[in-house]
């Protein structure tokens, strides 16, 4: 199989380098299938699937959509909730979230967000500038995002880094917040 990579993985490098490392070298599991709002967030999507179909949101300017598509590149892979086109001929993705809004978008949420929009550039060939993101535990409040181009650049740079990892073999450099290292999952095999 060719390689690639999954939005998740772009994040958890994004956190820490090491998660490259551990996960893809070593190949030692993290286990998230085990926590809760992984699973609940896996029925909302199943349940989304099947409601809503053929609406679109006519307020944010959508004039189509399409479903769970699995798109691909030369490094990324990943299922967007929703592909939209606009009616100002960009296109965006739009991700549902088991999750309360807070005020603000956080940054694993953006970087999801970004990582489909340079999957939907690559297969549409169209321009992504924002996207939206869906608060279930909020009454469904929508958000947009915006998606400069410097930091999609961050995610594609992440990308190459993960492959390079992969490849080489090398453990990276740990992250320089050392506060994340407390709740690792790999922190006992770590060294510091």
């Amino acid at each position: 199989m060719p390689f690639s990579i999954t939005p998740s993985d772009i994040i958890q490098h994004l956190y820490c380098p090491r998660f490259t490392y551990y996960e893809r070298v070593l190949r030692i599991p993290q286990n998230e299938e085990k926590y809760h709002k992984v699973l609940r967030g896996r029925d909302l999507h199943l349940q989304r699937a099947r409601t809503n179909v053929e609406y679109l949101r006519k307020r944010i300017g959508v004039t189509a959509k399409e479903l769970d598509r699995y798109l691909t590149n030369d490094l990324l892979r990943g299922e967007v909730d929703e592909v939209l086109t606009l009616n100002d001929g960009t296109m965006a993705p739009l991700d549902y979230k088991f999750a309360r809004w807070e005020e603000r978008v956080y940054a694993t949420y953006r970087t999801q967000l970004l990582c489909y929009a340079w999957l939907i550039e690559t297969n549409y060939d169209r321009p992504v500038r924002r996207g939206f993101l869906v608060y279930t535990r909020s009454q469904n409040k929508l958000v947009e995002v915006d998606l400069p181009a410097a930091d999609l650049e961050r995610v594609k740079v992440a990308a190459r880094r993960i492959y390079q990892i992969t490849q080489s073999a090398m453990l990276p450099k740990a992250t320089r917040v050392k506060k994340r290292c407390v709740s690792c999952t790999y922190r006992n095999v770590c060294p510091r």
